[in-house]
């Protein structure tokens, strides 16, 4: 310790070289010293310079820090120096102070220092197995120096894990520590190890780590927790996103119903912390990552399915119609519910029946829609209500036809009490503000999105311009606006709606086409040249175009496909116009759309594509570049190919029809097959029944017929057969002895218990008073406790003769049946010879009426035994209650005993106290005695009380008579 103080009163003041040799000389003494104390001091010493001298530490300790691991593992303390010197050296978190020394920190210091480390591989495995000792010094600095090399060299380090025995399985045994410090370092560990390696996501998932992450979430107190909730929502995030078999064994182990109680926020009128918005956000992240639509659509659907059936989904659109609530919480809220419902009818239904807690109540989709064409509002949160709606639409033909519906005259409220969702777009797309008009336009394309019929209807809808004027159509009202002139935003907007309501639609194409002034507009915008900001506009322009072009039905004259093609040709030139087709799918902001479906912008001018429509683009573009090269001929032939197509159609769908039919046919004559079959089983097997019945009854009849017909020699064979059978008298009346045997040991029993009973009642009358005195309570209870022991023997053998009688008895019915099943078979095989039917019937009658007083007899005997068995019940239960009696009584008597023994220490207390009185009346008696006073005797004083008392009494009745 003086050399280390030394050290250290040195640094300042020395030259640089001093510092080096300092730590030469350490690790020296680390690496020579025979005593355990001067290598610990040596290392503690190090660990102090480790910070503020990190390179030269790190260059020469480093290998003797390895060995001090290896070889003094036995030391807890030296241990845990060396681990916290090698996390200085290789970790960048510490904060470096500014002087001299700074010059040689550099930011891959410690990949270097981890380079070195992780070079031997078996250095991270004796790392692994530091971690499995319990002390405090020696698992804490273990875990944080594991994350460090993780953090610095993660690929290198995982794979080296990776491959150890057992060593993921290690590192899982940081979360049930019982000391929070290394739990919460060990969930930050498992972050580091479990980032971007599906492999040890996977082993740390069936690892069991859902359940203890749950756990600890729910321990912390969910969304109200500090940031260990937010660390442990982070592992889970990198335990799910985009694995697949992660999600899946999520899904499958019920846990996403344990997500339901996170979103249970309550009255939040107090405020919102930070951290509890940060906890939310990454909570709502995580029910994101379940249903993305980058997972596969069976998995996303199986877990939209359990969030509905759990209630996440009704608690999350609670948390959406709430108020007071932070706008990034509202926000990422709603993309959430967005996800949750995409693609998934049960879901979108229940969606569209939320209502807004207003008065009256609105319907939330509507409340949604007035804050995305309301200019006031945060540019993502309108975003995000673009996607909702978005995701409410997609796959659901039922949802587009209901805000299609609201369009329509029929449907609208004339009173205008209410708005719907179609007069709100309505609104928004003939806005002021251009990012209304673009949010308006894509949402209404999404009302359109392969649905031809929804297609149809729009075209019905007409607006109100001004007063006195007609009303225009819907779609003329778009190409107004478009031919105003007015912003890039706004017009790509109704480009795009124009575009999908056009497309695989011939009635909308011929309805665009009737506008004479349409086709110019379109064509004019495509030829001139313009600068790079209009290019857009003319693509979309083109494939408007081309649009009209592809899906022309040739219904009008004036536009047919040839006609519009030879118009390209003079006007713009098939070139010029497939180069302006192809400046959509260039544009710099097209790609990024294209890659997911959320409209996520970092500003307003960045939105310009939707995701849907780039679809639509990448399957037009081809087929209108083919349409407009092609010639007359070929389109003749192409429309004849479609028409023969059409017919083959038609009559496949005819036929389908039929097959169909036929199918339903088919399955009802198998369903009749089927009851028919079981119908005619039943009655097979009725029949079988009744013939094997008769069958009985023939042979029963042949039987006795035959039985009648022998001769009188069976009456001397009777008694032979019945010997033969076992039925005698004999055994009768053994039966009947035994039954009266049984019955007397019954009585006599009874009579033992009786005077046992009695016995108690006699115990529990005499029990003795608690102030008897020392003698007859120890032999009162002396007598009680051989009384007992005599009860308990008896009792003992009471209940072994109840069991012999139950054995005895159960012997008797099985003799019983046997002579039941001896009598049915002597019935059935006595042979009697051929006589006359008289001489016949007499004798079966004979043998029936024997039979008869057989059975009786058995019956008489079973009703005996029956009666035997209660009363061996009965009996067991009386003895059953006397135990219970003596059980008191022995309790009683255990107080006794207690009682006694008190009263026994307080009259030795007694006869103490008496003796000391006596003690000191006898030795003031000698004094006085020594002092000439006079004293009397024991029993002169007790005489002369007796006189005193004596007189006293007769003074008092005098004056009694007086009165």
């Amino acid at each position: 310790m003086n050399f280390l103080r030394g050290v250290m009163g040195g640094q300042s003041a020395g030259p640089q070289h001093t510092e080096a040799e300092t730590i030469q000389k350490l690790c020296d003494r680390v690496a020579s010293s025979t005593l355990l104390d001067d290598r610990r001091n040596a290392v503690r010493a190090l660990k102090s310079l480790s910070k503020k001298y990190r390179l030269e530490v790190g260059i020469q300790a480093m290998e003797h820090l390895i060995h001090v691991l290896q070889t003094d593992r036995s030391d807890s303390e030296i241990i845990g120096y060396a681990l916290d010197t090698l996390y200085n050296i290789i970790s960048n978190d510490e904060e470096e102070e500014v002087e001299e020394n700074s010059t040689r920190q550099s930011e891959d210091l410690g990949s270097q220092f981890t380079e070195i480390f992780i070079k031997q591989q078996e250095n991270v495995t004796l790392l692994l197995s530091l971690l499995e000792e319990f002390d405090f010094h020696v698992r804490w600095p273990g875990v944080k120096l594991l994350t460090s090399l993780l953090k610095q060299l993660g690929p290198q380090v995982q794979q080296i894990i990776l491959v150890s025995p057992m060593g993921v399985s290690r590192l899982m045994d940081l979360l049930a520590d019982s000391r929070e410090v290394i739990r919460n370092d060990g969930v930050l560990l498992l972050q580091a190890l479990t980032r971007s390696n599906g492999a040890i996501q996977k082993i740390v998932a069936f690892e069991n780590a859902f359940e203890r992450l749950l756990d600890i979430i729910t321990e912390e107190g969910n969304s109200d927790g500090g940031i260990v909730v937010e660390d442990c929502l982070i592992l889970l995030q990198n335990l799910l996103k985009n694995n697949n078999s992660n999600q899946n064994f999520f899904k499958e182990g019920s846990y996403i119903q344990r997500m339901k109680p996170w979103f249970e926020v309550g009255d939040e009128n107090s405020g919102w912390s930070a951290q509890k918005v940060t906890n939310l956000h990454l909570m709502l992240q995580l029910v994101r990552v379940l249903v993305s639509p980058n997972n596969p659509p069976g998995a996303t659907s199986s877990c939209q399915k359990a969030m509905f059936q759990c209630g996440l989904l009704q608690q999350l659109c609670t948390i959406l119609m709430a108020t007071g609530g932070p706008a990034d919480i509202l926000t990422e809220t709603i993309n959430t519910v967005s996800e949750v419902i995409r693609g998934y009818q049960v879901n979108q239904d229940y969606f569209a029946s939320v209502n807004a807690p207003s008065n009256p109540p609105r319907p939330a989709i509507v409340v949604l829609l007035m804050s995305m064409v309301n200019e006031r509002q945060p540019f993502v949160l309108r975003c995000a209500v673009l996607y909702c709606f978005q995701c409410f639409l997609y796959k659901n033909q039922k949802g587009q036809g209901e805000i299609v519906s609201t369009l329509l005259p029929s449907t609208i409220d004339a009173t205008g009490n209410s708005v719907s969702a179609g007069q709100l777009l309505c609104g928004g797309l003939f806005s002021t503000d251009s990012l209304s008009n673009w949010c308006a336009a894509v949402a209404l394309a999404h009302a359109l999105q392969e649905n031809a019929t929804q297609k149809e209807q729009l075209l019905r809808v007409q607006l109100a311009t001004s007063i006195g004027n007609p009303p225009v159509s819907l779609l003329q009202q778009c190409t107004n606006i478009l031919s105003q002139g007015s912003k890039i935003q706004t017009r790509v907007g109704l480009l795009m709606l124009l575009c999908t309501w056009l497309s695989n639609c011939p009635i909308a194409v011929t309805h665009f086409l009737h506008n004479s002034a349409n086709v110019p507009f379109l064509t004019g915008q495509i030829a001139e040249n313009l600068g790079e900001e209009e290019q857009l506009v003319q693509g979309l322009c083109a494939l408007l175009l081309g649009i009209s072009i592809y899906f022309n039905d040739n219904s009008l004259e004036s536009y047919m496909k040839e006609k519009l093609k030879q118009l390209i040709e003079k006007r713009i030139g098939k070139e010029n116009f497939i180069e302006k087709l192809g400046f959509i799918s260039k544009h710099e902001l097209y790609s990024r759309a294209s890659q997911k479906p959320q409209p996520n912008f970092p500003s307003p001018e960045y939105m310009i594509f939707d995701h849907e429509f780039t679809k639509l683009v990448k399957e037009l573009e081809g087929v209108i570049t083919k349409a407009i090269y092609k010639s007359s001929e070929e389109d003749k032939q192409e429309e004849e190919v479609k028409k023969t197509l059409e017919q083959h159609d038609s009559i496949v769908t005819h036929y389908k029809n039929m097959i169909r039919e036929q199918d339903l046919q088919l399955e009802e004559l198998k369903q009749q097959i089927s009851t028919l079959k079981c119908q005619n089983e039943q009655l097979q097997t009725a029949v079988t029944q009744q013939v094997s019945q008769i069958q009985q009854h023939k042979d029963q009849y042949n039987l006795l017929k035959v039985q009648l017909g022998k001769d009188n020699q069976h009456q001397g064979s009777y008694s032979d057969g019945a010997q033969m059978n076992g039925i005698q008298p004999e055994e009768i009346g053994r039966l009947r002895e035994e039954i009266e045997e049984l019955k007397s040991n019954q009585e006599l029993l009874q009579s033992q218990l009786a005077e046992k009973d009695s016995f108690i009642e006699n115990l529990k009358s005499s029990q003795p008073s608690p102030g008897t005195n020392e003698q007859s309570s120890a032999t009162a209870s002396a007598r009680d406790s051989e009384q007992i022991e005599e009860l308990k023997q008896e009792l003992a053998t009471l209940k072994s003769q109840l069991n012999s009688q139950s054995s005895e008895i159960t012997k008797l019915q099985t003799e019983k049946q046997e002579l039941l099943q001896k009598t049915e078979a002597f019935a059935k095989s006595v042979p009697i010879p051929g006589e006359s039917e008289t001489v016949i019937a007499t004798k079966t009658a004979d043998i029936e009426g024997r039979l008869s007083a057989l059975l009786q007899e058995t019956k008489e005997l079973k009703n005996e035994i029956k009666a035997l068995s209660e009363e061996r019940t009965a009996i067991k239960e009386q003895l059953d209650s006397s135990n219970s009696t003596i059980a008191i009584l022995q309790n009683e008597k255990n107080k006794l005993e207690v009682d006694i023994t008190d009263s026994k220490k307080e009259q030795d207390d007694l006869l103490v106290l008496l003796a000391d009185q006596d003690q000191k009346i006898f030795s003031l008696k000698n004094k006085l005695k020594e002092l000439g006073h006079p004293v009397e005797e024991e029993d002169e004083l007790e005489s002369g009380d007796q006189d005193d008392e004596d007189d006293e009494d007769e003074d008092d009745s005098k004056e009694q008579g007086h009165i």
